[in-house]
Order: structure tokens, then C-alpha cells, then sequence
């Protein structure tokens, strides 16, 4: 069945309260009544007018719609989530309150039915039942979960931390509109979490309603650029500079690492660009990463005549042409 923005259908804002609703209803009611208006397919746009407003101008009924989310578009494909089970009682009719005529249960669209269930007898009286409501007693609903992104040190992508995070959590008033409030949680993150992984946390989404489940928060976990260190899955990769003579001769130096400085034995003949493979010191996992460090040969700049001399006798004795195989 396609999804029907009842917001749009009436052109009001998401965020609009019961007199804005009810305005742009007695508009548009008056617009397309079919006794009255001369437009082609006023009987259907009446319908769907009536439709929008009857769901809009409960407080039950809007909230239970809203959970379904702002992400879904006029006539796109739609089946009712998971969790929607409960009992409706309706308590009257809203939208025969208005004294712009009745309309029968068998009028409702199948998105209406699939959500809020038939047999509402005369007007919009009565109780509903259908997918959305079933025994029990009151409304209920699963809460909306919740998506959030959360930025972390690379540090703490490799020990695991403990984060403070403040988050808005949508509530609605008693006029029936949505207001986010700012909560604050204490989120654990685990070692070896990678860059663009979620962390779930049941039940920190928006609230259930009528005593139905909250819904679940899911955090998207960004990891900061480090100044030394680039992240490529659980590999970790280091630049690392060294003296010509430690390349030439090769040499044993120090390295850091995320868990710390290691010894690292440079070959002798080393390369510029060269990479050099430390096993398991990458992100920690059931398969833990690498560490790859590229060899970056410096040369020093001679501050003296005696250290412009130490290269004039290197290029007089070293026939080295390290263009040679560019043919040039």
C-alpha cells in the first residue's frame, strides 16, 4: 500500500499545533465539500482531507503516526513496522465535530485501516481495531529508534573508553506537538570498534506509548584523524622518517605504536616509500589488525663547510643515479 502524509495533505508543518491543524482543515473542507466546490476530485480530496485531519487532531492517533518517522514520502510503498499491537478507543469523533458531514468506515484509505483498523461504526466513533490496535486495554506502540553520530579518539577505538554523550530525545506536549529534549547517557566503547561502526543501546530511543517499549539508540561511531597515524579498516599505518644512513646501513629504532613503543629493524638498503609490516598492532578484533610503517628517507640539510664537504666526497665516490630509471 502507498504512505499517506497526512501533514502534507493538510499543508501544515510536522510541528504544527491542534488550531493550525484545525484551520487548515475548515479550509480545505470547505474547499472540496462536495456540495460546494466545482473542482473534478473534490469527493476524493474531501475524503483524504478528512482522512488527515481525523488522525492529526487526536493526540493518540497523531502521536502513533509520528512514530512511523518524517522519513517516508507521499505514495511511497509502506507496510506497518513491527510492534504495532495494541487497543484503540477512539472516544468520539473528531472529525465529525465539525459539522461538515460524516463519512462511513468503508471510506477510509488502506493505509488508514492498516494503521488504526475498521468497524469505527457512525462518524469516527467507536473503537478501532485492526494491525494497529488489538486487546489489552490502551494504546500501544513501540518507540521510534534513533540514530546519532558520535566522534571518538582513535586512542579510544584501541583501549576502549567510557564517554559521557548528550543527546535530544523527542517528547510531545499536551497539545500534541514534538519537542526534543537534551538527555545525557554514559556510553561504553568497546576495543577494537572500527570507523562508521554503530553502538546499540536498547531502550535510549524515543518512548513507547501506551506502555509500549521504547525504542532503541544507534550510534555511529566516528574516529578523529590522528596526527600520526591513518586508519584503513584495523590496519594502522605510520610514516616514518630515517637518516640516509640508517637506510643505506640499516639500523634498529624506536617506534610508537597504539599500544606502545616498539624495536623496529630497518634492512639495510632500505627504500623511500618501503613498508615494513608489525604483526597484530592494529585495532584489536577476533582478527586483529596490523601495523604497516613507511619508510620516509630524510636527508639533512649540511650546516657547515665540513658537512658540504661529507657530500661532496659521497657524489664523488658513489656513482648513484637515482633517475636512472626514468632514462634521463
Amino acid at each position: 500500500m502507498e504512505y499517506k502524509d497526512y501533514y502534507k495533505t493538510l499543508g501544515v508543518s510536522r510541528d504544527a499545533d491542534k488550531d493550525a491543524i484545525k484551520r487548515a482543515y475548515r479550509k480545505l473542507a470547505h474547499k472540496y465539500h462536495p456540495d460546494v466546490s466545482k473542482e473534478p476530485d473534490a469527493e476524493e480530496r474531501f475524503k483524504e482531507v478528512k482522512e488527515a485531519y481525523e488522525v492529526l487532531s487526536d493526540p493518540e492517533k497523531r502521536a502513533a503516526y509520528d512514530q512511523l518517522g518524517s522519513g517516508w514520502r507521499q505514495g511511497q510503498s509502506f507496510e506497518p513496522p513491527p510492534g504495532w499491537e495494541g487497543h484503540f478507543d477512539s472516544g468520539g469523533g473528531s472529525a465529525g465535530a465539525s459539522g461538515l458531514g460524516g463519512m462511513g468506515p468503508e471510506e477510509f484509505s488502506e493505509f488508514f485501516e492498516n494503521l488504526f483498523g475498521g468497524g469505527l461504526g457512525g462518524g469516527f466513533g467507536g473503537r478501532a481495531r485492526g494491525s494497529a490496535w488489538g486487546g489489552g486495554g490502551g494504546f500501544s506502540a513501540r518507540g521510534e529508534d534513533q540514530h546519532a553520530r558520535i566522534e571518538i579518539a582513535l586512542e579510544a577505538a584501541f583501549h576502549g573508553d567510557q564517554q559521557r554523550i548528550q543527546v535530544s530525545v523527542p517528547e510531545m506536549d499536551g497539545q500534541g506537538r514534538v519537542f526534543h529534549r537534551p538527555h545525557s547517557l554514559d556510553v561504553t566503547i568497546p576495543a577494537g570498534i572500527r570507523d562508521g561502526q554503530q553502538i546499540r543501546l536498547a531502550g535510549q530511543g524515543s518512548p513507547g506509548l501506551g506502555g509500549g517499549p521504547a525504542g532503541d539508540l544507534y550510534l555511529e561511531v566516528n574516529i578523529r584523524p590522528h596526527r600520526h597515524f591513518r586508519l584503513d579498516g584495523r590496519d594502522v599505518y605510520l610514516d616514518l622518517p630515517i637518516a640516509p644512513w640508517e637506510a643505506a646501513l640499516g639500523e634498529k629504532v624506536r617506534v610508537p605504536t597504539l599500544g606502545g613503543a616498539v624495536n623496529l629493524t630497518i634492512p639495510a638498503g632500505a627504500q623511500s616509500g618501503q613498508k615494513l609490516r608489525l604483526k597484530g598492532r592494529g585495532l584489536p578484533g577476533s582478527h586483529a589488525g596490523d601495523q604497516y610503517v613507511v619508510l620516509q628517507i630524510h636527508a639533512p640539510k649540511p650546516e657547515n663547510e665540513e658537512q658540504t664537504e661529507l657530500y661532496r666526497r659521497m657524489a664523488a665516490s658513489l656513482s648513484f643515479n637515482p633517475r636512472a630509471s626514468l632514462g634521463v
